[in-house]
C-alpha cells in the first residue's frame, strides 16, 4: 500500500531481540549511557508496494553475487528520517531517510552492498561473540577491581581501594575499545566486499564513495571532535581513502545508472518526501523540474493527502493518460476513490494495478480486500477473506491485513474467524496481552483440535520476546 505513514506499524514476531541483547551487553561493557530499553522499541515500519519492488530489484543481482539469494533476505523500510542502514538475522534495515537523501540508484546499491556484506560474511553471528568475550573482560576486571577495593577498605587504605576501582574502570574501557576495534575491522571487510559485489554485477561503485563523502562533509560542518577509537564505524575520510583507489580501478567505475532505473528512483523519492514531508519538501526536492514527471507524481499525493479528492482525481486521471501502465498510478487512483467513498470504483482501480504490477504484490491485493470489504456487498466480502488469505500467504506477519480480515468475518457473521483475526492482528502488533484475550475469546467457537483452536492456543501459549 503506498499510504506509507498509515502503514507503520510496530516490528514484532521476528524481532531485534538478538541485536537489543547485544546492545544491552555492549551497554554494559561500554558504560553508555543510553538506556537499552529504549533501544529495543519497536521500530516504525513502512510498507509500500512500489518502494519495495524497486529495493528488491536493486537487491537481486548484489544478493546473487555475494552468495545470498536463497538465504531468504528481507528488506524492511523503517519510518526514519536519517541515512542509515543496518542488518539483523535475514533482515535488511533501509531507513526511508536514506532513500530520500540519496539522489541515484547507485547510492542505495552501494548501501545494500555492504550490508550484503555484513550478511554473507557472518558478522552478527562473530560480533555475538566478541561481545560475550568482551562481557567476560568487563566482568573478570569487575571483580578483579572489586576485590582490591574491599581490600583496601579493611586494610584501611584509601589509596589501594582507589586503585581498585581504577582496575575496575580500566578493564572495562579495555574491553569496549576491544569490542569497538573488532566492529571498525568488520565495517571495512564489508565495504570491500561491496565492492566485490558491484564488481561482479557490472555496477559502478561511485555512489557508495559519495554516501561516504556526504557523511564526511556532515562530520565536517558539525565541527565535532571525534576520537576514532571511541565510534564502532571507520571516519569517513578513512573509508574513502581505503576504497577509493579500488574503486576506480574497475572498469565499471563511470558507469551511469540506466535510465529507467533513475526515473524510478526519483518516483520513489517524490512519494517518500510528499507523505513525509509535505509540499514544501517536494518543491524542493523539484525546484529544477517542477513539472516533470516525479513532481507531477508527488503534487498528486499531496493533493491526496491534504486536497480535495476531486482534484487529486483529475491530477491522477492526467498521470494514467501519459503513463496508462504504470501500476503504482493506478493504486493511488484506489486510495484517492476510497477516501472519495467510492468503494467499487476503488476495487476496479486496485484490479488494474494488480494486473500491471510484477509479482502481484501482496500490499495492493489486501487494499483491494479492504475496498471490496467498503462496498457493503456479501459476495464482494467473500471475495475479500478470499483475496486476503492469499496475500498472507507470503505475508503472514501484516497487522493490517488481519484487522481487514476481521472486518470481514465481523460482517459475515462469523464470530470466531473475526476473533482469532482480530488475535493474529494483535500479536503483529506486539500487543500480546490483547492477543490472548481475543485468541481465548476465538478459541471457544472452534471445536476442540480444529485448525482455529490450534492457532489460538498457540497464540495463547505464546511467550512474549524478553526485553
Amino acid at each position: 500500500m503506498s499510504l506509507l505513514l498509515k502503514s507503520i506499524s510496530r516490528f514484532a514476531g521476528r524481532s531485534l531481540r538478538g541485536v537489543a541483547t547485544s546492545l544491552a551487553v555492549l551497554q554494559l561493557v561500554a558504560g553508555a549511557p543510553v538506556a537499552a530499553q529504549a533501544q529495543q522499541r519497536s521500530l516504525p515500519i513502512v510498507r509500500d508496494a512500489e518502494i519495495e519492488t524497486l529495493l528488491r530489484d536493486y537487491a537481486k543481482p548484489i544478493f546473487a553475487a555475494a552468495g545470498l539469494q536463497k538465504a531468504g533476505v528481507d528488506i524492511v523500510l523503517v519510518n526514519d528520517p536519517s541515512f542509515n542502514a543496518f542488518v539483523a538475522g535475514r533482515r535488511m534495515f533501509i531507513n526511508t531517510g536514506a532513500l530520500l537523501t540519496a539522489e541515484t540508484p547507485s547510492e542505495i546499491i552501494g548501501v545494500i552492498a555492504h550490508e550484503a556484506g555484513h550478511l554473507a560474511g557472518g558478522h552478527q553471528e562473530r560480533l555475538r561473540d566478541q561481545l560475550a568475550r568482551a562481557q567476560t573482560m568487563a566482568v573478570v576486571a569487575t571483580l578483579l577491581g572489586l576485590g582490591a577495593t574491599v581490600g583496601g577498605a579493611l586494610a584501611n587504605s584509601g589509596g589501594i581501594a582507589q586503585s581498585g576501582a581504577g582496575i575496575a574502570m580500566g578493564g572495562a574501557e579495555i574491553a569496549r575499545r576491544s569490542l569497538l576495534g573488532y566492529q571498525r575491522t568488520e565495517e571495512l571487510a564489508a565495504d570491500r566486499s561491496a565492492l566485490e559485489y558491484l564488481r561482479k554485477t557490472g555496477q559502478s561503485a561511485e555512489g557508495m564513495l559519495k554516501t561516504f563523502s556526504r557523511f564526511a562533509s556532515a562530520l565536517a560542518l558539525s565541527g565535532a571532535r571525534i576520537d576514532p577509537y571511541q565510534v564502532s564505524h571507520p571516519m569517513p575520510r578513512e573509508r574513502i581513502a581505503n576504497l577509493e583507489v579500488v574503486a576506480r580501478e574497475s572498469p565499471y567505475f563511470g558507469n551511469k545508472d540506466a535510465a529507467s532505473l533513475q526515473a524510478r528512483h526519483d518516483l520513489m523519492r517524490a512519494k517518500i518526501a510528499a507523505y513525509t514531508e509535505g509540499p514544501n519538501a517536494t518543491a524542493r526536492l523539484f525546484r529544477y523540474d517542477p513539472v516533470g514527471l516525479p513532481a507531477r507524481y508527488a503534487d498528486v499525493v499531496n493533493t491526496h493527502l491534504r486536497g480535495s479528492p476531486a482534484n487529486a482525481l483529475a491530477k491522477v486521471d492526467a498521470l494514467l493518460k501519459d503513463y496508462p501502465k504504470n501500476p503504482y498510478f493506478h493504486e493511488i487512483r484506489g486510495e484517492i476513490l476510497m477516501r472519495a467513498n467510492k468503494p467499487s470504483e476503488a476495487a476496479k482501480a486496485y484490479s488494474a494495478a494488480l494486473s500491471l504490477a510484477p509479482g502481484k504484490p501482496d500490499l495492493i491485493q489486501i487494499q483491494r480486500g479492504k475496498a471490496l470489504i467498503a462496498t457493503g456487498d456479501e459476495k464482494a466480502i467473500r471475495q475479500a477473506v478470499k483475496e486476503i488469505r492469499e496475500a498472507l500467504r507470503p505475508d503472514g506477519d501484516n497487522p493490517d491485513a488481519y484487522f481487514h480480515l476481521a472486518q470481514a468475518y465481523g460482517r459475515l457473521g462469523d464470530v470466531g474467524e473475526a476473533e482469532l483475526a482480530t488475535a493474529e492482528a494483535h500479536f503483529y502488533s506486539a500487543s500480546y496481552k490483547e492477543a490472548r484475550i481475543f485468541a481465548a475469546r476465538a478459541q471457544q467457537k472452534f471445536k476442540t483440535g480444529a485448525p482455529g483452536w490450534v492457532r489460538a492456543q498457540d497464540i495463547i501459549n505464546m511467550k512474549p520476546p524478553r526485553k
